[in-house]
């Protein structure tokens, strides 16, 4: 039997890996049209940095310990140009020239091609990608011959790493982003963050705007903006997106959808005998079910390894998982990290859900240390299922969002993390963690005891409500919504006849700095007959979600720190 496998990597490898431990006389050619067929791509920007001295550290394996280890037969530099799925044969474009091969199952793991805008000058010499070690080493030698300013167009995941690299290589660097915020997957009210800690590292950010074209001259290049704006550069990194490399696919009469391989739940193709997996398939999501390729590389990994299941008939295959899309990214002293649907996939699919939003201490507050974690669950407003998480913070951030991916992979609802037993020491979290209080949270909202407004809806509750801001005199002092009234919570059972004349007969909206103390002032309220609700986060999230607008929201005496 011969296995063919288009592209090496995560999906490819983990195919030709699994398939070797399956059938010892099994032959199996690996062709990879790049130099390198198995490389750490994730740490790529790493290097940029120097973080990572050595580029030979981010090769994995090479076709010599592959035919050694797993007696594979990889040939690098080998690109396929068509597939005959009739005849089952490929034709492949070698260093010696173009040959055909002919396959007993074939697996497709061409992986993405970087996107290349219509932007004027893209040509340029100076304009990179960061995609393989080479791009790596590339970017390494521009770092250490002396450039000194770069612009990196693309504010996603990697476009991001390639900018923190670049700064701590000591460049000067701005960012574009074409999407209202950095790394558009993450809600608008925790990419305020990531924003900030990007400024602080010294890096110019420019979200909302295009680059509309690259000026090269003798000594620099000018990114020139939507805006007018022309930022100089040494050199530019291109980050923009991917695109499925599948056109050989395509032409060979196997099933795309706006570029990526349809596969069935074992990575079957609508041609007999041929598998695929990896960034260039579509896969489905967990929560929203809808279709879209996912460029991860866990998820890539883990399809690699089932397809070969499913080529040897292996009693009992497991299908293709649908995808969570579990991320996650360092931002200087930072952790953003993802896992489920955000806001705008929930908005599209039409599912009904609650946002919470909670600020606890990664640690124990009395042990020194203690940081926020910022979080924002999405739960189905019927069922409580859990749909989405995000967090951004110092510490601990890895950890709950995995427990998080680990509950909805599990089928858990968001009240179901209450009794989650986690590992407690004020070291490494709260009696009652983070996950913990989201359960907490959650079942409070769906059984409707807490009850919340949001900072998006700020205009409309300002006009129609009393704000009833229910921290301290000190805090509210520091900078508060105009025409809110400030009642400390512990003084509000003894005011309530206050809060009646000034809400006169209108809601009432209560805040405070997180979100505690207003649900217990919410609950009094409730108790007294008022029509209330508290704001999700409180005011951190308010901060938050207008970042650099906060002025216009808070008065004049003090925007808080």
């Amino acid at each position: 039997m011969r296995i063919v496998i288009v592209g090496g990597v995560a999906a490819g490898m983990s195919a030709a890996a699994r398939a070797r431990r399956h059938d010892e006389t099994a032959e199996i050619v690996v062709l990879e049209r790049g130099d390198e067929v198995s490389f750490a791509n994730c740490g790529l920007p790493y290097h940029v940095s120097g973080e990572i001295a050595d580029a030979s550290s981010l090769l994995l394996h090479t076709p010599e310990s592959l035919r050694a280890a797993l007696n594979l037969d990889v040939r690098t530099r080998h690109e396929v140009l068509a597939v005959d799925a009739d005849a089952r044969t490929v034709t492949v474009q070698a260093p010696d020239g173009i040959g055909t091969l002919s396959y007993d199952a074939l697996v497709l793991a061409p992986g993405t091609a970087a996107l290349r805008p219509p932007i004027q000058g893209i040509d340029s010499p100076r304009v990179h990608t960061l995609r393989t070690v080479g791009d790596a080493v590339a970017l390494r030698e521009r770092v250490t011959a002396g450039d000194r300013r770069a612009v990196v167009l693309g504010a996603g995941f990697i476009g991001l790493e390639a900018a923190e690299a670049l700064r701590d290589a000591g460049l000067d660097v701005a960012v574009v982003e074409l999407a209202a915020h950095v790394l558009p997957p993450l809600e608008r009210e925790l990419a305020t963050l990531v924003r900030d800690e990007l400024v602080g590292l010294g890096i110019g950010v420019h979200d909302g705007a295009a680059a509309e074209r690259i000026e090269d001259g003798r000594d620099a290049a000018a990114v020139v903006l939507s805006d007018g704006t022309a930022i100089d550069a040494d050199l530019v990194v291109l980050s923009v997106g991917v695109r499925p490399d599948t056109a050989f696919a395509a032409a060979a009469g196997i099933a795309t959808v706006r570029g990526a391989i349809v596969v069935d739940a074992h990575g079957r193709t609508s041609a007999d005998g041929i598998w695929a997996a990896g960034d260039a398939t579509l896969s489905t999501d967990a929560v929203t079910g809808a279709a879209r390729p996912v460029a991860l590389a866990g998820p890539a990994n883990r399809a690699g390894r089932l397809i070969a299941d499913d080529i040897f008939g292996m009693s009992g295959a497991r299908s293709i998982p649908t995808a969570a899309s579990t991320a996650i990214i360092r931002i200087g002293g930072l952790t953003a990290a993802m896992t489920g649907a955000n806001r705008a996939a929930l908005d599209a699919s039409g599912i009904a859900y609650r946002t919470l939003h909670l600020h606890p201490n990664q640690h124990a507050g009395y042990f020194p240390g203690a940081e926020p974690l910022h979080l924002v669950v999405h739960v189905d407003a019927a069922d409580g299922r859990l749909l989405g998480a995000q967090a951004v913070g110092a510490d601990g951030v890895d950890k709950r969002i995995d427990v998080l991916a680990t509950a909805m992979r599990g089928g858990m609802t968001a009240p179901d993390l209450i009794d989650l037993d986690l590992a407690y020491s004020p070291v490494y979290g709260q009696a009652k963690d983070a996950v913990n209080l989201v359960g907490m949270v959650a079942e409070n909202v769906l059984n409707g005891r807490l009850r919340l407004w949001y900072a998006a809806d700020l205009e409309q509750i300002a006009s129609d409500s009393l704000v009833l801001d229910v921290r301290s005199a000190a805090e509210f002092a520091s900078g508060h919504i105009p025409d809110a009234l400030n009642i400390p919570h512990t003084q509000l059972r003894e005011r309530l006849d206050e809060v009646r004349a000034a809400a006169a007969g209108r809601p009432v909206r209560v805040l405070c700095a997180a979100g505690v103390r207003s649900n217990i002032a919410h609950r009094i309220l409730v108790a007294g007959g008022f029509d209330s609700a508290s704001l999700s986060g409180g005011i951190q999230t308010l901060r938050q979600w207008f970042g650099a607008d906060l002025d216009r929201v808070l008065t004049a005496e003090g925007v808080l720190a």
